[in-house]
């Protein structure tokens, strides 16, 4: 039996029983396929369960607030994932009638839709032969051929696309070819697999050269960049505090936080920057203490290392429009700001 089609009944026979898997479903499978970008099936399948009984279609998320999107992300991470949905949705119920799009080309139109979305949509929903490429996927097919061109590379990733290609128009339902490719390399051609219990070990070229530990190849990590973020949180006489919201394009985005300070390094002394005086002259503030107390947190995320600074300084004059201590948790805060919320405040 040829690789795709052994491939496939291993997937009929071996597929775990998750929620996005129950129908075929469009509106369910971009959810799914979004939220698991950048998230683990044991994580994603809380989170997708969770959002579907809030936005059980793409008419109720389109009608939501974006607010209460973000809210049900919390955690997720990269959250301009959580806007393009939110966007997307508006777009699909306002200007398509509600109505899905059933082909690669034009799904792959919508905001925040790319290449492997398209593919898995089109391909599990709409039986159209588009073969996705994924973290699994790249790591599969890069042992299976003993592919030595990093995964993380336009040129290598091109190449898996068109070993895909060659492969998916030899089944009989493309769908399940695809998923069966991520399920493969997700159970089975993991990261640090069991090849002695593969059954494509007697024609995986990693495995027969013994170059499993170094395929897939990867180009060399960039040092992550690291950040100081120093949180001001004022509170005045009547537990009240300044809560703003990001506009900053970066991490964070469209989240509430605490007045932002951002320096080059770990600040000794908040009280001699010129940027803290500027910020509590703004506000005709005056600080009932000198001291203030000081938290600090390392936060990793995928690409930046966060060394964050929660500043706790109480202050005279009562803080116009400020939100109270109490409230907060009615905010969509970043983790590491919400856990120093929930440890520290409140």
């Amino acid at each position: 039996m040829s690789f795709e089609n052994q491939l496939v009944k291993w997937y009929r026979n071996n597929k775990r029983d998750l929620p996005w898997r129950e129908n075929k479903d469009p509106y369910r499978v971009w959810i799914s396929e979004i939220i698991l970008q950048q998230t683990r099936v044991v994580q994603g399948e809380k989170y997708f369960t969770n959002f579907i009984k809030k936005f059980p279609s793409v008419e109720s998320l389109a009608s939501s607030e974006e607010s209460e999107v973000l809210k049900i992300w919390k955690g997720l991470g990269y959250y301009n994932r959580a806007i393009n949905l939110h966007k997307t949705s508006k777009e699909i119920t306002n200007k398509l009638n509600g109505i899905f799009p059933n082909t690669y080309n034009e799904l792959i139109k919508l905001k925040g839709i790319g290449d492997y979305t398209a593919s898995a949509i089109s391909s599990i929903c709409f039986n159209e032969y588009n073969p996705v490429v994924d973290g699994n996927v790249l790591r599969l097919l890069s042992r299976f051929y003993g592919l030595k061109n990093p995964i993380d590379s336009l040129k290598g990733q091109r190449n898996i696309r068109e070993i895909g290609k060659k492969l998916i128009i030899k089944v009989d339902n493309p769908g399940d070819f695809n998923q069966a490719m991520m399920e493969y390399g997700a159970l089975v051609c993991n990261p640090f697999p069991d090849c002695q219990s593969c059954m494509f070990s007697s024609k995986c070229v990693a495995f027969m050269n013994k170059e499993v530990d170094v395929i897939p190849l990867k180009s060399k990590k960039k040092k992550p960049k690291e950040r100081f973020l120093n949180y001001i949180v004022f509170i005045d006489s009547k537990q009240k505090t300044i809560v703003n919201k990001r506009i900053n394009k970066d991490i964070w985005y469209k989240l509430n936080e605490f007045p932002l300070i951002e320096s080059k390094a770990e600040i000794k002394n908040i009280n001699t920057l010129t940027e803290f005086k500027k910020l509590i002259d703004n506000r005709s503030l005056t600080l009932k203490e000198e001291k203030e107390k000081i938290f600090r947190v390392k936060h990793i995320l995928s690409h930046q290392i966060l060394y964050i600074s929660f500043y706790q300084i109480i202050v005279n004059e009562a803080i116009t429009s400020g939100v109270h201590l109490s409230n907060l948790n009615n905010y969509n805060f970043p983790v590491p700001i919400t856990n120093f919320i929930n440890k520290l405040l409140i």
